[in-house]
């Protein structure tokens, strides 16, 4: 599992940059203000998501270990996708996130394309108690870290279960695990697969 990667960046576009590590180039989706931040031979320090799905591995990459473990939420709430997830964090920063949910204000998600007024409210429902409105940004320690969740998560899909029902099952294991269980995949990985029980992969619950 990729979970942080430092280069300079050799190309950049509109959310996204090159990295070379090791003299190979990762290109790596990021927020828009990192992206339009960075110049040509800019050396970064990111911290890292590698999304696995049947037709491509996608790294999403960000500044600080807040905004990762906001994306990581954002991923957790149903009807939200890496894209989506990466645009709230292209148009609010961790605190404006935070605030948004404190206050339940939708309309910022609402601007996000892709977020519709009922994911929006979803957003709220699903992150309130998770995000402190400060600095003090904080995931909830009932969520596993980001390289386990992300590691299960793609063992699920490898299964054949759909991402968006992976990603429910790996939130609601977690909100029941253990801290030791948070830190292991293969238990992890057990809970969530206790989590969706008898459903078949593919099923209703996509």
């Amino acid at each position: 599992m990729i979970s942080s990667l430092r280069g300079p960046a050799v190309h950049v576009e509109a959310g996204a940059v090159i990295v070379e590590v090791g003299g190979v180039g990762l290109s790596v989706s990021v927020p828009t203000a990192l992206a339009q931040a960075t110049r040509v031979g800019d050396v970064l320090h990111l911290h890292t998501s590698l999304i696995v799905r049947e037709d491509a591995l996608t790294l999403y990459g960000f500044a600080t270990r807040d905004e990762l473990a906001a994306f990581a939420l954002l991923l957790g709430v149903s009807g939200v996708g890496p894209r989506s997830a990466i645009g709230v964090l292209s148009a609010l920063t961790v605190d404006q996130l935070a605030d948004a949910v404190a206050s339940e204000d939708e309309k910022p998600f609402r601007k996000v394309s892709g977020i519709g007024p009922k994911t929006a409210k979803l957003i709220l429902v699903s992150l309130a108690g998770k995000l402190t409105a400060s600095a003090a940004f904080a995931p909830s320690v009932a969520d596993a870290p980001p390289s386990t969740s992300a590691a299960v998560a793609a063992a699920l899909m490898g299964l054949g279960w759909p991402e968006r029902t992976a990603n429910e099952a790996i939130v609601q294991a977690s909100a029941e695990a253990s801290a030791a269980d948070l830190l292991s995949v293969p238990a992890l990985l057990r809970l969530s697969l206790a989590v969706l029980g008898p459903a078949r992969p593919g099923g209703a619950r996509a």
